[in-house]
């Protein structure tokens, strides 16, 4: 054989496996690189977010109880006050004035309502007292059972919201008998000054009808006054509450009795509270955006001890998670590895290096993680952010390896 031809085909031959060689890494099939997140199996909570303002379950207004000169108040915002120990404002009423018949029987009919809504508040003072009693019984009564295994932890937690319920009405009714109390004192006073049976510069004092603290001071400076002019706003920090307005459709899945997590209050863990109220009233609202929006208030107890959150006060911003709904040991994926095929929802699934196409059913969902019925199971990897580029079969790398 000629060795000039033998080269020449060998380096024909050579060409052509380079050619081969171009053809086969042009069409061999890149790998993808993803990120993964593993399925797993946990703890699924369902809630609706909303920012929320804590408030003073009962505000005391402390008013001018007739006309004339108030002396300088001496109290301050965060001042505690005691109970018909502590001195709000003294009084120099101006001289009686005699009234027309109307005007007299008014006054007396002022003093006869504030002496019924006294009576009132009275029995229902006694009443939610009745009730108190029977809750905690009822308590005690449900503690002993379940120490016997007879009745269930769901029981149980019912009978002690029972028992935490009666006590806060009776709380409030104490306060509004406490109210009732202090408007037929001004009642009175006021129709004493009307029908002349008092006189001009008879100092009256007026004390504290609640235990508290001051909250707002609405005059300082010695003045003349009307009567109903506001002084003094008084209140219980301890007696804390928190109010959210929810977008209605929210509202509609949250139901007196749920937990909700309370975040972003400035310390360092998350608060426990329970759903007092859903208000059956709602409102309209201007969004930040300008968008009209049906707002509904929602009514949060604390359920941790006082101490936990004594260092709000007031008006303080926190953000509110109600839980509608909560599952335990479920199998769970990122919300972001979901996409949808046709009408249903699917995934991408790592097998053997591959993206392989997984159709999967789903259950509760919140913002982060999804619920999977059907279709996965806990350990696999899932690819989180698909790119419209991957398809089944395609060969993936994690970007973390």
């Amino acid at each position: 054989m000629n060795p000039l031809r033998h080269l020449r085909n060998r380096k024909v031959l050579a060409v052509l496996a380079f050619v081969v060689l171009l053809l086969v890494m042009a069409l061999w099939p890149a790998t993808v690189p993803v990120d993964l997140a593993p399925v797993a199996r946990g703890t699924l909570l369902v809630t609706v977010e909303e920012e929320g303002e804590t408030r003073v379950r009962d505000r005391f207004l402390v008013s001018a109880p007739v006309a004339g000169q108030v002396l300088r108040i001496a109290l301050e915002p965060g001042d505690p006050v005691r109970k018909d120990e502590t001195l709000l404002a003294t009084f120099l009423p101006a001289a009686p004035h005699l009234l027309d018949a109307r005007s007299r029987a008014e006054a007396e009919a002022a003093v006869a309502a504030a002496r019924a809504t006294l009576g009132g508040s009275r029995a229902e003072e006694k009443r939610a007292e009745a009730a108190l009693t029977l809750a905690r019984a009822e308590h005690e009564r449900h503690r002993e059972l379940f120490d016997q295994k007879i009745v269930s932890q769901q029981a149980l937690d019912a009978a002690e919201t029972e028992a935490r319920a009666a006590e806060e009405a009776f709380r409030a009714a104490e306060f509004a008998m406490a109210s009732a109390e202090h408007q037929l004192e001004m009642a009175r006073a006021r129709l004493l000054q009307a029908t002349g049976t008092g006189r001009a510069g008879q100092p009256i004092e007026i004390r504290s009808p609640i235990d508290g603290v001051v909250f707002k001071r609405y005059r300082w400076s010695e003045a003349v006054v009307q009567p109903g002019e506001p002084l003094l706003e008084l209140g219980d920090p301890r007696r804390l509450e928190i109010v959210s307005d929810l977008l209605s459709t929210d509202a509609v899945r949250v139901d007196p009795g749920d937990p909700v997590l309370i975040e972003q209050w400035g310390g360092d863990e998350a608060l426990r509270g329970t759903v007092r109220l859903v208000e059956p009233s709602g409102f309209m609202k201007i969004s930040a955006l300008g968008v009209e929006e049906q707002r509904v208030n929602v009514i949060v107890d604390f359920e941790d001890p006082a101490f936990a959150w004594e260092k709000l006060g007031d008006g303080y911003r926190v953000e509110v998670r109600v839980v509608i709904w909560q599952g335990e040991d479920v199998v769970k994926v990122p919300t972001s590895s979901l996409f949808r095929k046709g009408d249903d929802w699917a995934v991408f699934a790592l097998e053997s290096g591959r993206a392989r196409l997984v159709p999967v059913e789903l259950g509760r969902r919140n913002g982060l993680e999804a619920q999977v019925v059907s279709g996965l199971e806990a350990g696999q990897e899932v690819v989180v952010h698909p790119s419209d580029t991957l398809a089944d079969g395609t060969r993936v790398v994690s970007r973390a390896s």
